[in-house]
């Protein structure tokens, strides 16, 4: 074998391991940007496929695609106060009816997506979808919540997943940069309840919370 053919051969191995070392490189960051964007939802994902990350990752990359694009909808000043009193009476409606609260935490949700902007409560994976590629660290709640509706969980774990599907609501409720007005309501009827610098809800006060 002539020395060119060698040299030749020895160009075209290293260029080819080379070449695989930048793929693998590329497939690391994609998948540490995907990780850390979907958080929990990437390891939900990764173990929907049986650990297959690649797979994962391009189920995760499709959502990405479907919904990146999705603005949300403000939600008006009077809407916002009546989905913090309905929330409060779900809180309340919990130490009697866990089961019937949970049901309601379920439908408010949906329908406060919804009016964000996200697909329809009818279309519970495609509004999750959509929710996990804008709230990716506070989805997981809402599923909760969802599949304790179904009947899938006990009391404690019903009264767990509405203390986690808080973080959704108040993500979805919170008050924006762009409201013009600082407005003060009290979800128990005192005069001296407020908003915090979010816009989130205090906590009701005088009944048992469910994170209490």
């Amino acid at each position: 074998m002539s020395t060119v053919v060698i040299i030749t051969s020895i160009v075209v191995a290293v260029m080819a391991v080379a070449t695989a070392l930048f793929i693998g490189r590329g497939r690391a960051r994609g998948g540490h940007r995907m990780r850390k964007r979907f958080g929990l939802e990437y390891d939900r994902a990764v173990a929907r496929h049986d650990g297959d990350t690649e797979a994962a990752e391009r189920e995760l990359g499709e959502r990405v695609q479907r919904h990146g694009s999705l603005k949300e909808h403000p939600l008006p000043p009077e809407a916002r106060e009546r989905y913090l009193v309905l929330w409060a009476r779900i809180q309340e409606r919990f130490v009697d009816s866990p089961q019937e609260a949970a049901a309601e935490a379920d439908a408010l949700l949906a329908r406060l997506a919804e009016d964000r902007g996200f697909p329809g409560g009818e279309r519970f994976e495609e509004q999750l979808d959509a929710l996990s590629v804008h709230h990716a660290g506070q989805v997981h709640g809402y599923r909760r919540v969802h599949l304790a509706v179904r009947g899938e969980a006990g009391t404690e774990e019903t009264r767990d997943a509405l203390v986690e599907a808080r973080d959704l609501f108040d993500e979805l409720v919170a008050r924006r940069p762009d409201d013009s007005e600082r407005r003060r309501h009290s979800l128990d009827g005192s005069p001296d309840g407020s908003y915090d610098n979010r816009g989130h809800a205090p906590r009701v006060r005088g009944r048992p919370d469910t994170k209490g």
